[in-house]
């Protein structure tokens, strides 16, 4: 929510502040904010050299090349997101084993709108996007619905909300049903999740249990946020709605309830990514692990002399500024090619290697190594709806969009504050706070009012089907921003069991084409209605005290605003779902486990050798809630058993 040229805007802001100010005070402010432009300025340019990889020739040879070969790894990882980065650092642990990681874009560590909690919504449609969109949505108003992905170094771990929930017990024992495999039940998975945390005890939230916390791992996480006093009072509104308190969504004690959403923030109020947490200078100096950015693999190459295609390595090349495709590049895998591009790039990497179903491939030319329907299927996503009601306090972040001279003035206190000491609105998630319950809550939804013969989707009677997220900015979608002189906040209300399912085809054999996706929103009824539901309960929520000290419940109609919705059928309120449903950006299942599924529960692609998939995409179904922690568990888990193999 902040500008996107940060170093332009930030110099243009102090020529106005220099030239504006008349007081001590004002000029005070202006040298302030020259300090911290300049501090911001000096730090881009000591930044450390990078060991990231742009001369592909080092770690691959050039088709039809016959000279000096630098192209055999033992582990060639396709994809340096949330999971590949992982995998990368677990498994050049063993200096024995050699890793290659390819990524499409470059490293996040540099990248301050990714750094900063509260800027993650600038990172969409920017370089750092693929900018990717829907197929028009038959049950959604026909829309294109925007699909954020990051195109960087830890995925989108460098550009997600960052709330470190992972869903609710019973759903990883789901998993382990389906996958046929009791090393995916809660019991033993959890192992995972408390390997990679790094939880540090606050004062503040007596009530975690360190105990069932991860103290040891990479990933810190924590209640290191900004919060904004909206969101504490939506904490005590949920309370008195009816939704308990939650100790602490992530273990056996809370998965339904309220409270504030520990992050992945550290104690310095900076985003932590899987990058930032795994690929260390440690780690990066390692000499059996290299990493390509900036190159995107065009597809796994097999050898199929034996009858079981065996992946031996793979194909990747550059694309310049000017669209320019550079020369193509291979790289051979001893051991194993790791797929681990995310719920669209997976899918459609092993389809334009041959992998997926037949009469699709063939439509587009491509030989077929292996005829497997499932490849893009069972496509899942968390849909969600934006309520927007008028804030009276005046004390929401809307003036990170400056619009006048005052807000710009309130934007240059925050970057001030931030700079200096890591505190203030820009160290906020802006999704602060969350409440997760389920839609047959009797309490919530009384029976004489609420007809209770919903389908039940969820994993289990402790699982919720419902979350609301308490924002302390608003905008139309994603980040497009309100009226400027608009204070508002919203509540996104997410449905975190959809029972509707889409899925993703090739648009053609080029590898830089996108895929075609098509989630089918809202196709079954059971969506819609739970969606309903969740806006009822969120407009309660909203006028339920504390809240209405934020709420203007005396506020007239406004076409970006929300107060009406009290008074709508709830006919009329399915219409409104259906008109403003868009993602929470939690895609999964398209190369999932499972009977029928792509991979067996080790992640292994059936019927092909040397091959495994890791990311979202194996998700046989959503969890409840955030899936961040989820990817990168399975990650932790694959390169344990992958180790444990190999040196067996």
């Amino acid at each position: 929510m902040i500008h996107t040229d940060l170093f332009a805007k930030l110099l243009g802001v102090l020529e106005a502040i220099q030239a504006r100010a008349a007081t001590p005070t004002r000029l005070s402010l202006g040298a302030a904010a020259s300090v911290v432009a300049l501090t911001i300025v000096l730090r881009y340019l000591t930044a450390k050299q990078s060991k990231l990889i742009t001369d592909y020739a080092t770690v691959a040879r050039t088709v039809n090349d016959n000279g000096v070969e630098f192209d055999e790894w033992d582990f060639i990882i396709v994809g340096g997101g949330t999971a590949g980065c992982v995998l990368a650092s677990r498994l050049s642990e063993d200096p024995n084993l050699r890793v290659l990681l390819i990524e499409a874009g470059g490293s996040s560590k540099n990248v301050t709108l990714s750094k900063t909690p509260a800027a993650f919504a600038k990172l969409m449609r920017s370089p750092w996007d693929y900018h990717l969109y829907t197929e028009p949505q038959r049950h959604a108003g026909n829309k294109k619905k925007f699909w954020p992905r990051a195109k960087l170094l830890g995925g989108c771990s460098a550009m997600n909300a960052m709330i470190a929930q992972y869903g609710a017990p019973s759903d990883f024992d789901e998993w382990a049903e389906i996958a046929g495999d009791q090393s995916w039940s809660w019991n033993n998975f959890s192992k995972f999740i408390r390997k990679f945390e790094k939880y540090t005890p606050d004062s503040r939230f007596p009530h975690v249990d360190p105990l069932l916390r991860g103290a040891d791992g990479p990933v810190k996480i924590g209640y290191n946020t900004h919060l904004w006093l909206g969101c504490k009072a939506f904490i005590e509104a949920s309370i008195n709605a009816g939704i308990p308190f939650s100790p602490d969504f992530c273990t056996t004690k809370g998965t339904k309830g309220t409270n504030k959403a520990m992050t992945y923030i550290d104690s310095k109020s900076t985003r932590v990514t899987t990058e930032s947490a795994y690929l260390t200078d440690d780690v990066l100096a390692r000499p059996n692990l290299k990493i390509v950015i900036d190159a995107r693999v065009s597809k796994v190459l097999f050898d199929t002399s034996s009858g079981t295609p065996r992946a031996t390595g793979v194909e990747f090349a550059s694309k310049s500024h000017m669209n320019k495709v550079g020369p193509k590049f291979r790289a051979r895998a001893i051991k194993e090619v790791i797929v681990s591009g995310g719920a669209i790039h997976s899918p459609q990497i092993l389809m334009l290697s041959g992998i997926g179903p037949a009469a699709q491939l063939l439509r587009h030319n491509i030989p077929v190594v292996l005829d497997a329907p499932s490849v893009g299927a069972n496509l899942m996503d968390h849909p969600s709806v934006n309520l927007r009601f008028r804030e009276k306090t005046g004390t929401t972040f809307h003036h990170f969009t400056p619009h006048s001279l005052n807000t710009t003035f309130l934007l240059m206190r925050d970057l001030l504050r931030y700079q200096l000491w890591g505190t203030g609105p820009l160290a906020s998630s802006i999704g602060e706070s969350v409440a997760f319950f389920r839609s047959d809550d009797q309490v919530l939804f009384p029976p004489a009012e609420y007809n209770n013969d919903l389908e039940d989707a969820s994993s289990g009677p402790d699982a919720p089907d419902l979350e609301v997220l308490m924002c302390a900015a608003a905008v139309h979608s994603h980040n497009i921003p309100l009226s400027p002189k608009l204070q508002a906040y919203q509540m996104i209300i997410i449905l975190l069991r959809p029972t509707s399912k889409g899925s993703l085809l090739l648009k053609s054999a080029d590898p830089w084409d996108d895929p075609l996706m098509d989630p089918s929103y809202l196709e079954t009824k059971h969506d819609v209605d739970v969606l309903v539901r969740g806006v009822r309960a969120a407009f309660k929520i909203a006028h339920t005290t504390p809240m209405t000290s934020f709420t203007d419940v005396h506020a007239s109609h406004h076409p970006e605003l929300d107060h009406h919705i009290s008074g709508l059928s709830d006919a009329e309120l399915e219409d409104v779902v259906r008109d403003r449903v868009e993602s929470v950006y939690h895609p999964i299942g398209t190369c999932s486990m499972g009977a029928g599924g792509v991979v067996d529960s080790e992640l292994r692609v059936k019927g092909t050798q040397g091959l495994r998939v890791c990311d979202a995409s194996v998700f046989p179904k959503l969890v409840s809630g955030h899936p961040a922690g989820a990817v990168i568990a399975t990650a932790e888990k694959l390169a344990d058993a992958i180790k444990a193999h190999y040196k067996s």
